[in-house]
């Protein structure tokens, strides 16, 4: 069992245990179920295109940054130019949890993407009632049918979708008119070794109704620059600005790296 089956067994067996004590119903009365949503698309279109994320380790990497708040570290990312926040809820692997979404959208006025291993409708009405713009969905765990089903519900609730492909094959199967945004996804989640070729190579069979976006592994601004040589638009990044003791400072040098002007 590698360890993407295990997380998706772990998931699992959470949404059965949330299903028995909170209804979908009483997720649809949240106050934040009728905010209106910011778009994750508009925003990384107007800005460096930069989804900074709050990750507080990883089964790969371990502990990378659990000194901040959620709060701290989205504002600082909102100071610092970021076209949107990536939060990771999943506990058990990542540290993350639904509050920290919550806090999120309490935190920031950008878009806020939900990252987790969705596989079932009630996460999504959970990244609803929570406040988020936006929802991943991976497709190396989701049949076509379920990526249908999942990305259909979530555009029904107004939130954009980001569909997360590693290569071809994942790449044909999943390509539908209710995605948003299609992110290639640099590292390998059977190995976890990283490659920013994995992008270069699926740019050219992405079709251009989606914004591009490349994930993991974007260590440098000259990252960015060659990745827009291939059409990308936005770049989700968070070990590399979490990791040091100033994330909203690292993003911002970093953002005044790819484009000396912005400053």
């Amino acid at each position: 069992m590698t360890i993407l089956d295990k997380i998706i067994a772990n998931k699992k067996r959470e949404i059965r245990l949330k299903k028995s004590i909170i209804s979908t119903k009483q997720l649809e009365r949240s106050d934040l179920f009728e905010r209106p949503v910011i778009s994750l698309s508009k925003s990384i279109r107007n800005s460096a295109g930069i989804i900074a994320e709050h990750k507080r380790r990883s089964p790969s990497k371990k502990i990378i940054n659990d000194t901040f708040t959620v709060e701290e570290v989205t504002k600082s990312y909102e100071i610092g130019g970021a076209a949107a926040v990536s939060i990771l809820t999943d506990s058990k692997y990542f540290g993350g949890s639904i509050e920290d979404l919550q806090f999120a959208r309490a935190s920031v006025s950008i878009p806020v993407l939900r990252k987790e291993f969705i596989v079932d409708p009630y996460q999504i009405l959970e990244a609803k009632s929570h406040g988020a713009d936006a929802i991943l969905l991976i497709a190396a765990v989701l049949t076509r049918e379920e990526i249908r089903e999942l990305s259909n519900f979530a555009q029904s609730l107004s939130l954009e979708v980001l569909l997360e492909i590693h290569n071809q094959e994942e790449l044909d199967k999943s390509l539908m008119s209710s995605l948003d945004l299609i992110g290639v996804n640099n590292r390998n989640l059977k190995t976890f070794e990283v490659d920013l070729a994995n992008s270069f190579g699926l740019s050219e069979t992405i079709p251009d109704d989606f914004v591009k976006i490349s994930e993991s592994g974007i260590q440098d601004p000259k990252d960015v620059h060659e990745l827009k040589k291939y059409g990308f638009e936005g770049f989700l990044i968070g070990e590399s600005f979490m990791k040091t003791d100033n994330p909203g400072l690292s993003l911002i040098n970093f953002i005044a790296a790819i484009n000396p002007n912005t400053f």
